[in-house]
């Protein structure tokens, strides 16, 4: 009976440790993200026709370098747009006209929020909103389109005649003769 409650005892103190090490962990991970935009962070709201890609968390960043996160994100009743609420960084001191623009890293990157400072002498402030915003673009939509308009040029199996095509060099193109 003494070495089951021995046994049952290690495996108890295993497991109290487990959950330790687990909660530290997501206090951790919580800490990193910046979750809830930091203690003292500048929250400031900024509206994007389209916010796909972007996710609470997603970086905040100037010239590449991150000053914040986004904490928040609902759709606008009144407008229809994305409103994101950005938890910037309050040493950073970014010009009240600055604007936002939703961009990628590259083709296979992640999605950020780039701020392009303005030129303004008073900084954001806590509750204001960022007014020139450029939303993500949609990069499949684009790519259906250069596919589409690539397909119908080639003069494979197109509906329309020869005749009134435009050659490479912007010319008509010439009719064949009979």
């Amino acid at each position: 009976m003494r070495s089951l409650f021995r046994e049952n005892l290690a495996e108890a103190v295993i497991g109290f440790f487990v959950i330790v090490v687990g909660i530290w962990f997501a206090f951790f991970a919580w800490q990193a993200a910046s979750g809830g935009g930091g203690r003292n962070a500048i929250h400031v709201k900024a509206l994007f026709p389209n916010a796909g890609g972007v996710n609470v968390g997603t970086d905040v960043r100037i010239a590449g370098m991150k000053i914040g996160t986004v904490s928040e994100q609902k759709l606008d009743p009144q407008s229809f747009q994305a409103e994101l609420t950005l938890a910037l960084d309050p040493t950073v001191k970014v010009p009240a006209d600055s604007s936002a623009a939703i961009t990628s890293e590259g083709i296979m990157g992640g999605t950020y929020i780039a701020m392009l400072p303005g030129g303004d002498t008073k900084p954001l402030k806590d509750g204001d909103t960022i007014l020139d915003t450029q939303g993500s673009v949609d990069l499949m939509g684009m790519i259906g389109q250069f596919v589409n308009r690539s397909g119908g040029a080639s003069g494979g199996s197109g509906a329309s005649g020869g005749s009134g095509e435009a050659s490479a060099g912007g010319e008509p193109a010439a009719t064949p003769k009979p």
